[in-house]
């Protein structure tokens, strides 16, 4: 069964970091491209950064202007795991972050659909 569980969201001050992790199982994350989303209350989802497969444009990244700088994300294909570095973090970053995949690779480039999602975790920014 193919799976994606995220986890690391938590309560995190204005300017601190979290990491989040998106790990894949019954399939090998490497060939699909990863997306993180996030949606916060009362707003639209909003595609954060996405990573393409490893064959397809040699894996490169996505950012939304709103996360870029601030934001890094990256894969350890032997951990079969999808990485959300985010820095300088801000309360409008407050969200339910989701992972999700898509198998022909190239959801992040053409802008595909998602074929498989995480149920999410929640990371907010406050004092």
């Amino acid at each position: 069964q193919l799976q994606l569980v995220e986890s690391g969201g938590g309560l995190v001050q204005p300017g601190g970091s979290l990491r989040l992790s998106c790990a894949g199982s019954g399939f090998s994350l490497g060939y699909y491209a990863i997306g993180w989303f996030r949606q916060a209350p009362g707003k639209e989802r909003e595609k954060v950064s996405c990573i393409s497969s490893d064959n397809v444009e040699n894996g490169s990244a996505y950012y939304a202007d709103s996360v870029k700088g601030r934001f890094t994300i990256s894969r350890d294909n032997a951990k079969n795991t999808v990485y959300l570095q985010m820095n300088s973090l801000k309360p409008e970053d407050t969200a339910v972050y989701s992972c999700a995949a898509d198998a022909t690779g190239w959801a992040c480039a053409r802008g595909y659909g998602m074929d498989y999602w995480g149920k999410g975790t929640l990371v907010t920014v406050s004092s």
